[in-house]
């Protein structure tokens, strides 16, 4: 009996490409610990702004028990399935999309290259993934929508302002610009206690970096009676000394307006004003299109989310950035989805589940798809790639990322990851440790 050959497709036509050709990875290695390193030897003349990116909440325990989760479940492979061919895509939202990965909002790029948010919002594009923007953005919505191009797809996150008629602004802003579902962060309310950004005083956003969502906006601009900054573009390296003693010792007139702009845009964006499930009514009502919450880790949020019709959640502690001896995001995970009433919801398509935090590979992917994830958002390896090289490190993430995770689908013995999508107790088996 003659086997048919695999029909060809472009994630595993990466690996082939590297065989068969020779087109070696930019980044000099497909390893994620490798390119981590990778990742703080480029920046090492920046190290505080690597460690703001990639750095965590207090001894950075949270970090630690999100990739233990990882390790924790181990994928059980079945053998003599005919898996081929495979199929990745999957619908999120009434869209199909070519895979479950997608973009994380992550915010301040632009300490990390000087294309910023342009270079990953370009890179999703060019791969197929969903980009979500952060509102904490060196770039605009405007610049940034325009990057990721007219026909991609691509969500906004929300830092929920402290006053209505900001959040309507920029609301209105991103569905002017092809953002079709908003991302709602809960647990960053104000900023969680980070000693490493602590020991340097490091925070871009005091020095006008990281708030150009803001210095954008004709309503936030309005209040000092300045127009909205076009094509705005942040300095790289960015350098907080300098900009200080520009400000404090010489008297420039930019740097003290940067300064201020930025104190402004904290005390909006990041005001410690904490906001309660009631509110989300005036987001529901002012927002056309699906509402996600970010944030989620424990199964009465995750009720109570789809008692109140919430389209989706995304089960995430900001990759350990926030509570630090938070429990692992994937535990949160399985814990939420032996809830029947999450079960039910999303089996009618009320509640759309997706998850964030400690990703690093394929397997991840798969293993979070497994406990009942419908995708899954990458981050912290997207920003390795940035660092390195800019737009095609991050395409090099996202290629290999899929890539593996279609390789090891059909290694596992499925064909679709429609197969494996809650499917935990087939897929994986759990291991035991202590924390």
């Amino acid at each position: 009996m003659t086997a048919e050959a695999p029909l060809p497709n472009k994630w595993t036509n990466y690996l082939v490409d590297i065989y068969t050709k020779g087109r070696l990875p930019v980044l000099g290695t497909v390893n994620i610990k490798e390119i981590e390193e990778k990742a703080k030897e480029a920046m090492k003349d920046q190290i505080s702004a690597y460690m703001y990116t990639f750095g965590s909440a207090g001894t950075c325990s949270t970090d630690w028990a999100n990739r233990r989760a990882f390790e924790n479940y181990r994928l059980v492979p079945r053998m003599l399935v005919d898996a081929s061919n495979r199929n990745i895509e999957t619908t999120i939202f009434g869209v199909t999309y070519p895979s479950p990965l997608l973009v994380a909002p992550i915010g301040v790029q632009g300490i990390l290259h000087p294309d910023a948010e342009l270079a990953t919002a370009s890179a999703a594009s060019n791969v197929g993934v969903p980009f979500i923007m952060s509102t904490a953005s060196t770039r605009s919505i405007e610049d940034v929508a325009k990057a990721n191009g007219p026909h991609s797809h691509r969500w906004y996150q929300l830092y929920w302002p402290r006053t209505a008629e900001i959040t309507l602004s920029l609301l209105r802003r991103a569905k002017a610009n092809g953002f079709t579902a908003l991302v709602i962060t809960l647990d960053t309310m104000m900023l969680g206690w980070r000693p490493h950004d602590l020991e340097t005083a490091y925070l871009p956003f005091a020095y006008g970096v990281g708030i150009q969502v803001g210095t954008s906006d004709p309503v936030f601009m309005q209040r000092f009676d300045l127009p909205p900054w076009e094509n705005e573009r942040t300095s790289f390296p960015f350098e907080p000394q300098k900009i200080r003693m520009a400000a404090l010792e010489r008297g420039d007139e930019e740097a003290q307006r940067n300064i201020s702009l930025g104190l402004e845009w904290l005390a909006e964006a990041n005001s410690g004003a904490f906001r309660s499930w009631d509110h989300l009514k005036f987001i529901k009502d002012n927002w056309e299109g699906p509402v996600i919450l970010k944030g989620i880790q424990r199964v009465a949020d995750a009720e109570k989310a789809i008692a109140l019709g919430i389209d989706g959640i995304i089960v995430s502690n900001h990759g350990g950035r926030q509570v630090d001896g938070a429990i692992g995001s994937l535990d949160a995970l399985d814990n939420i989805m032996k809830s029947c009433k999450v079960r039910t919801a999303q089996k009618s398509g009320k509640l759309t589940i997706l998850f964030d935090s400690g990703v690093r590979t394929g397997s991840d992917v798969l293993k979070a798809l497994a406990i009942g994830a419908q995708g899954v958002v990458i981050g912290r390896p997207v920003m390795y790639g940035l660092a390195i090289a800019g737009r095609e490190g991050v395409e090099q993430i996202l290629l290999q990322t899929i890539c593996e995770m279609h390789i090891t689908l059909g290694l596992c013995g499925y064909s679709s990851i429609n197969e494996i999508i809650g499917k935990k107790d087939e897929v994986l088996v759990q291991l035991h440790y202590k924390l």
